[in-house]
């Protein structure tokens, strides 16, 4: 695909690239620094939420290489004349990181090890569906019936998904504290919002008519849904795990329990 984008155009892709790479970056630092603060039993999610960012940074590194170099400033305009634009990146991506992010929300619960371990494999074989049956309609030609029909399939284990997370996982929340479940209905909405953004990118050049318009459109929107489906995500992930931790009593070491005081009655008995 050979096109010529407007300078803001052009920039306002690369400088959506470079946004996500500073979060990303800014969100590996933060889980790494806050990672002590959460009782042992629950640090393996907070080590899937490192992973997940860690493996987003070094893609988006690579796309935005690829975006720099497939485009060459001719006359005022972006020439799209130099190496193809790899879009596989965000591909690969998304198949080892959407597996990683339900898998943090499965393991921050501790559920009993039957359940957990029920939900972690379906979740992972419905993603890594959802994800496989999307690259050959990102790759078809945008007024073809095989981007259509490839983006249905892939719509299919994207409902299976949520049918896991709203309906399953829902039975499964009765013994989590009432913070607790906020803090996952809170997840399971931004899961449903965010990844609700991947779809809208990718019918974009569908349904709009210049070529250019459209490809700036769905960069920008998977870069923006990347954002909120991983760094954000990853936080409240955080946060359950700080509030499970919490109620296990665990304290930071270091850190020492706050004592309840009592006022006296008498002032004799300060002396």
């Amino acid at each position: 695909m050979d096109l010529t984008l407007s300078e803001n155009q052009y920039n306002l892709v690369y400088n959506s690239l470079s946004f996500v790479i500073a979060a990303m970056g800014a969100a590996l630092i933060f889980f790494l620094l806050v990672r002590s603060r959460v009782a042992p039993r629950h640090r393996m999610a907070l080590t899937l939420s490192t992973l997940v960012v860690a493996i987003a940074l070094y893609h988006y590194f690579r796309i935005f290489d690829s975006w720099s170099a497939a485009f060459s400033y001719v006359g005022g305009e972006y020439v799209q004349d130099g190496e193809p634009f790899n879009e596989g990146y965000r591909y690969v991506d998304w198949l080892l990181t959407v597996p990683l992010l339900l898998a943090e929300l499965v393991v921050v619960l501790k559920l009993s090890k039957g359940k957990t371990r029920s939900l972690l494999i379906r979740l992972t074989i419905a993603a890594i569906a959802m994800i496989l049956l999307g690259w050959p309609g990102e790759v078809a030609d945008p007024d073809s019936t095989a981007r259509t029909i490839w983006g249905v399939a892939s719509t299919i284990p994207f409902l299976y998904i949520l049918y896991v997370l709203f309906i399953e996982l829902g039975r499964s929340l009765d013994r989590q504290s009432a913070g607790v479940r906020k803090l996952v209905d809170g997840l399971r909405y931004i899961i449903l919002a965010t990844w609700g953004v991947y779809p809208l990118a990718y019918i974009a050049p569908s349904v709009i008519d210049n070529e250019a318009t459209a490809e700036v459109v769905r960069q920008v929107g998977y870069s923006v849904a990347d954002v909120l489906a991983k760094p954000l995500f990853g936080i409240l992930i955080f946060a359950i795990a700080l509030a499970k931790s919490r109620e296990d009593g665990y304290v930071m070491p270091g850190d020492t329990p706050q004592e309840d005081t009592q006022v006296p009655d008498d002032v004799s008995e300060l002396t």
